[in-house]
């Protein structure tokens, strides 16, 4: 299936989801990777993360309209070599996302729903959050929660980040998609962000612009 969606959102932002269908020659084909980025790909042990570093490379192409190359800083975070974009990069079982903009800082992050959060959702809720009783859609609201703390995550540079304690999400009503406020306190930064989530089959995507 491939490209899901490409969108462009708050001027030169543009969203972009892949659904990974393809087989491994099929995706290595679409790219002219470096031999830099061939040894990454080789150095991967297991199938299904080369499949997801090389969908994220072919998004990266579709969305630009031109090849790129993606690198890391010392905390894992991905740039656009060159510093030519900003770039978030997500992706969960089959999907796999990424935001681009030249001039803003994004994050975005996805994850597929299942019961596996309540394991740990003491790790990530603090007290000041509200998580809904309602069983059949408290799974929803714990991973936007998630989904909302881990694009916060990556728009503040991953640094210095405890997801319990220094973000938090406010209150708001689970719906198939909508908007959130999240606050940051580090001592590094202290600001607020505005989010928008939604929904995709049994996905939660959750990006935020600034």
């Amino acid at each position: 299936m491939g490209l899901l969606l490409k969108e462009r959102i708050a001027g030169d932002c543009i969203l972009g989801i892949w659904n990974i269908t393809e087989d491994y020659n099929n995706l290595y084909s679409k790219l002219n990777l470096l031999p830099e980025e061939i040894e990454i790909l080789n150095n991967f042990k297991n199938e299904p993360r080369k499949m997801e570093w090389l969908s994220v490379r072919v998004l990266l192409r579709e969305v630009a309209g031109k090849e790129l190359n993606i690198i890391y800083n010392g905390n894992h975070k991905p740039l656009i070599k060159g510093n030519s974009y900003q770039i978030s990069i997500s992706h969960s079982h089959n999907l796999s996302a990424i935001m681009l903009s030249r001039n803003r800082r994004v994050g975005i992050d996805l994850e597929f729903i299942s019961d596996r959060i309540n394991s740990i959702t003491h790790k990530f809720i603090n007290e000041e959050e509200l998580i809904t009783e309602d069983q059949n859609q408290r799974n929803m609201h714990l991973y936007i929660h998630w989904c909302a703390k881990e694009a916060l995550y990556k728009i503040c540079d991953k640094k210095g980040i405890d997801f319990k304690t220094n973000l938090t999400i406010e209150p708001f009503l689970p719906e198939r998609e909508g908007l959130l406020r999240g606050f940051v306190n580090t001592r590094y930064r202290k600001d607020y962000f505005n989010l928008k989530y939604f929904t995709f089959d049994n996905y939660i995507i959750v990006y935020t612009i600034k």
